[in-house]
């Protein structure tokens, strides 16, 4: 037996183990790595304001403080907002719920010449086996829904942590990572470290604006129609709306059409046509100029990379998709070279051959040309002059 064998199968086996064990730890900390990647994004996000304020004289632990003191402040109103919101309309529902039941067993008893009563139909319900079934069901999974809550609390726990620290200490992490490279590589990541701040918090800050401007247009709307609650409905249509990639259109409008439909059933069609109209009016009139220097980036592309990041990182991936793709669009067009485009009418979707006439154009010309009744006459005279 050679030598080197023994060596080699030991080789092998250890790289195989190292192998297995850091396939086995990269599928447990899977949740840690997508929380500190959301931290970091936020980091970028919230970078220029935080630059903004230590190029003032506050220290960037304290600016870092500012910022996310007033974030929890405005997340903690809308959520105090909504959940307000939310109880009311419950109590209200459950209130005139007798009204409802009474007004559906008429309708039936009229249309179905039956003889149904109220009492009858809450005793059927309160002895059948379906209700018991639902509340055993209901009481297992409250169990269930406080350990998904607690959770959820220690991941944004995790991401605050991670992304303060990312945010506050950012210089000294760049100095970390510089600390390693040779001088011309630490160019490219200082210039890609301003591209990705840039982008991403050029994305956030447009998403918002566009997000005032949408809520304000939906508060009008809301308070026109007098349906109540209608500053909570037009800030949830703001943030829905533009926070949450491809449905959160559908999601935000779904929730003011109901209010308005416990209103007056008209009044959530008109709700329904006003997030329609306005939603086209945002694609493209309003987005186009907000974005055009901080994320400019083809629609095409935005929605194929929120395809993209859902389908890696779920809900994280769709929204992370729209400003990673900016910035990576960003750092391979300042060392892509370009060149000139050649005058071809082709370039500009013509053909070669010379521009033919649309078939509007020539049917337009071969009506112009077509002899009208006075033409007629005139031919007709000049027929008979000459014979």
């Amino acid at each position: 037996m050679p030598r080197w064998l023994p060596r080699a199968v030991v080789l092998v086996l250890a790289l195989y183990a190292a192998f297995q064990l850091g396939t086995w730890a990269f599928h447990q900390l899977t949740g840690l790595l997508i929380n500190i990647l959301i931290a970091f994004f936020l980091a970028l996000a919230i970078e220029p304001a935080v630059s903004w304020m230590a190029s003032r004289g506050i220290r960037r632990g304290l600016a870092t403080g500012f910022v996310f003191l007033a974030v929890m402040i405005m997340a903690a109103g809308f959520v105090t907002l909504l959940g307000s919101m939310l109880a009311g309309q419950i109590i209200k529902i459950v209130e005139e719920f007798p009204n409802y039941l009474d007004s559906v067993i008429n309708w039936i008893n009229t249309h179905f010449h039956t003889e149904l009563r109220r009492v009858d139909v809450q005793e059927g319900l309160l002895r059948s086996n379906w209700l018991r079934n639902y509340v055993q069901n209901s009481a297992t999974g409250v169990l269930d829904v406080s350990a998904q809550v607690i959770g959820g609390l220690f991941q944004l726990l995790t991401i605050t942590l991670f992304s303060f620290y990312f945010a506050a200490d950012g210089p000294r992490l760049r100095r970390a990572i510089c600390s390693v490279l040779p001088p011309a590589r630490q160019a490219e990541v200082l210039r890609a470290w301003e591209i990705a701040v840039n982008k991403t918090g050029g994305y956030i800050y447009s998403r918002g604006l566009m997000a005032l401007i949408s809520g304000i247009a939906h508060y009008i709307l809301l308070q026109i129609l007098g349906v109540p609650y209608a500053p909570v409905l037009g800030v949830w249509v703001g943030l829905v709306s533009q926070f949450i990639p491809t449905i959160g259109t559908y999601l935000a409008g779904a929730l003011p059409m109901l209010i308005a439909f416990t209103v007056d059933p008209w009044y959530a069609l008109w709700v329904l046509i006003f997030v329609v109209v306005y939603q086209q009016f945002e694609n493209y009139m309003l987005q186009p100029k907000l974005t055009a220097k901080t994320v400019d980036i083809h629609p095409a592309v935005a929605f194929g990379s929120v395809i993209a990041g859902t389908a890696l990182l779920g809900a994280v991936g769709a929204l992370i998709a729209i400003p990673a793709v900016a910035t990576l669009q960003a750092f391979l067009g300042a060392y892509v070279k370009r060149y000139a485009v050649t005058d071809d009418p082709r370039v500009h979707g013509h053909r070669r051959g010379g521009s033919r006439p649309g078939l509007l154009t020539r049917a337009r010309q071969l009506w112009i040309r077509r002899p009208g009744p006075a033409q007629d006459e005139a031919v007709e005279a000049g027929e008979g002059s000459s014979s």
